[in-house]
C-alpha cells in the first residue's frame, strides 16, 4: 500500500466535533485513507515538505454546471441575453445546451466535460455534484478519467423545451418525464459506484416550474428506494415563483415541494433566493439544504446571501453553479455579499463557511468519511499555498483563506489518496490541450444563429 506524507504549517483537523487548526503537522495517507495526523515527520513513499501550506479536508462543491455555464461565459455579463431583465435560464442556458448537446459529437461533448472537470479541480474541489442534460453522458466519462469524486445528476423534465419568448414570458411544452426516468435508470445501472466508488448518481428533477407533480413524486420515490440524494432548482427567479403560484393555488415553490413530500432532509435545492421568510422557516423545519451560489446571481444584480438562509436555521452550503469554478472565490463572495446585505461584519464568518463546504456538505450527502482530516477518513485533501504575497503577513489562516485567497493559491488536490493537482497543475493530461479542445467545442455553439440571437438580440 503506497504512502504519502504532506506537511502543513496549518492543518484543519477536528477536536470535540469542532474545527481545530493544528500548527506544523503532517498528514499521513495510506492507500485511500488518512492514517495519521502527527507532529513527527513520518516515513512515506512520497513526501511533500512545503512550509506555508494549509491542509484542508477536500472541499465539496454540491452545485455546478460545467456545460451550460460554459455556453454563457463572457456572453451573459453586463445584462447581455436578458430579455426584460429576466433570468437567462430560459433565454440562454436551457435552449442553447439542448441545441448544443445535439450538434456536438460525443468527442466534442467530452472535450467540454474535460474542461469543466479541469476547472473544478484547479478551483480546489475534490467532490462535485453536477446536474446536466441527460444528452451529455460524457460528463461521467470525463469524471472517471480525470479522478474527481463525482455525483452526476442527469436532469429529468416534464417539459425539457422551456424557453422565453421575445416578451420574456416562458413557454412550456412537451412531456418528457417517463423517457427521462428511463434514461436516468439506465445511467444509474451503468455508472453508479464506478471509478472505484468515486462515481455516483443523484436524482435531479430540473426545477419546480419544469417538473410536474407526478414526475416530482416519482423522482422522490425512486431516489429514496435507491438511497441517492435528490437535488433541484427552487425559487431561482421571480417568474418561477409566479408560475408555481398560478398553477398550484397560490403556493410558493417551497410549499409546492412540501405538498408533494419533497421538502425533506434528503433534498438539496439550489438558489432559493426568491423564497419568503415563511418559506425559509418551513425549509428549516423540514431539514432540507440550500445550495447557495452567490456569484452567478451577483452578475445580474441579485444578492443571494448565505447569511439569510443560515440565520433562518436552514442548512446551507456554497456551490459555484459553473459560472466561475473558483470555490475559494465563491466562499469569499458568500462572505462579502452576506455582510453587505445584512450590514453586519460578523455573519458568514470564515470558520462557518469552511465548515459548510467540508463537514456540513459531507453530512448532507451522508458521507461522514469526507470533509474531515482524521485517522480513518477518506484521503480527499485540498492544500492551499499561503506563502503568496497577497496572503502575507498572516495571522489567521481561516480568515486569510476566505477573505484573501483564490484558485491561484491551490497547491494540491488529492482524491482517494491520489494527487491530481500538484504545484497548481493538473497531473493527468496537458492542460493547454484540454482547454483548447473544450473551448473549440463551445465555439461551435456560439456560432449557431440562435446563439447569436440570444446573446445579441
Amino acid at each position: 500500500m503506497s504512502t504519502i506524507a504532506i506537511f502543513g504549517s496549518y492543518v484543519l483537523s477536528r477536536k470535540d466535533g469542532a474545527q481545530d487548526v493544528l500548527r506544523d503537522h503532517w498528514v499521513l495517507v495510506e492507500g485511500k485513507k488518512i492514517a495519521a495526523v502527527t507532529r513527527d515527520r513520518p516515513r512515506a513513499d512520497e513526501v511533500y515538505d512545503r512550509p506555508g501550506r494549509f491542509v484542508l479536508p477536500g472541499l465539496l462543491n454540491l452545485h455546478n454546471h460545467c456545460f451550460s455555464e460554459a455556453v454563457a461565459r463572457s456572453h451573459s455579463e453586463d445584462g447581455t441575453g436578458r430579455k426584460n431583465n429576466q433570468s437567462i435560464v430560459y433565454t440562454v442556458l436551457l435552449p442553447l445546451t439542448k441545441r448544443g448537446a445535439d450538434i456536438l459529437s460525443a468527442e466534442e461533448r467530452m472535450a467540454v466535460a474535460r474542461l469543466g472537470i479541469l476547472q473544478l479541480l484547479k478551483g480546489g474541489a475534490t467532490t462535485v455534484m453536477e446536474p446536466f442534460r441527460n444528452s451529455i453522458p460524457e460528463m461521467f466519462d470525463a469524471a472517471e478519467e480525470m479522478g474527481i469524486r463525482f455525483y452526476g445528476a442527469p436532469y429529468l423534465f416534464s417539459t425539457s423545451d422551456a424557453k422565453a419568448g421575445p416578451d420574456g414570458v416562458v413557454q412550456y411544452s412537451g412531456d418528457d418525464g417517463t423517457a427521462d426516468m428511463a434514461t436516468w435508470d439506465a445511467l444509474y445501472q451503468r455508472w453508479n459506484n464506478r471509478g472505484d466508488g468515486r462515481i455516483s448518481l443523484a436524482m435531479s428533477p430540473h426545477a419546480t416550474d419544469t417538473c410536474g407533480p407526478d414526475l416530482l413524486k416519482a423522482c422522490a420515490a425512486r431516489a429514496r428506494e435507491l438511497g441517492v440524494p435528490i437535488t433541484t432548482h427552487m425559487a431561482q427567479s421571480r417568474a418561477e415563483v409566479e408560475t408555481i403560484g398560478k398553477r398550484y393555488g397560490g403556493r410558493t415553490p417551497a410549499q409546492y415541494l412540501d405538498w408533494l413530500g419533497l421538502l425533506a432532509p434528503d433534498l438539496m435545492a439550489a438558489h432559493c433566493m426568491f423564497s419568503t421568510d415563511d418559506d425559509l422557516k418551513l425549509m428549516a423545519a423540514r431539514g432540507m439544504t440550500v445550495l447557495n451560489c452567490p456569484r452567478v446571481f451577483a452578475r445580474a444584480g441579485v444578492t443571494a446571501a448565505f447569511s439569510r438562509f443560515a440565520e433562518h436555521g436552514v442548512r446551507t452550503v456554497v456551490g459555484t453553479d459553473g459560472y466561475n469554478m473558483d470555490l475559494l472565490g465563491e466562499l469569499n463572495a458568500a462572505s462579502l455579499i452576506s455582510k453587505i446585505t445584512s450590514q453586519r461584519a460578523d455573519v458568514a464568518n470564515s470558520p462557518e463557511l469552511i465548515e459548510a463546504n467540508t463537514a456540513v456538505a459531507a453530512d448532507v450527502i451522508k458521507r461522514p468519511d469526507l470533509g474531515r482530516i482524521e485517522p480513518g477518513a477518506t484521503a480527499d485533501l485540498t492544500v492551499v499555498d499561503l506563502t503568496h504575497p497577497h496572503l502575507q503577513p498572516l495571522f489567521d489562516p481561516r480568515r486569510a483563506l476566505i477573505a484573501l485567497a483564490n484558485r491561484a493559491n491551490i497547491d494540491q488536490v488529492m482524491v482517494d489518496g491520489r494527487v491530481l493537482v500538484d504545484g497548481g497543475r493538473y497531473l493527468g493530461a496537458d492542460e493547454a490541450a484540454i482547454t483548447a479542445a473544450g473551448s473549440a467545442a463551445i465555439g461551435k455553439i456560439w456560432d449557431l444563429p440562435e446563439a447569436q440571437a440570444a446573446f445579441n438580440g
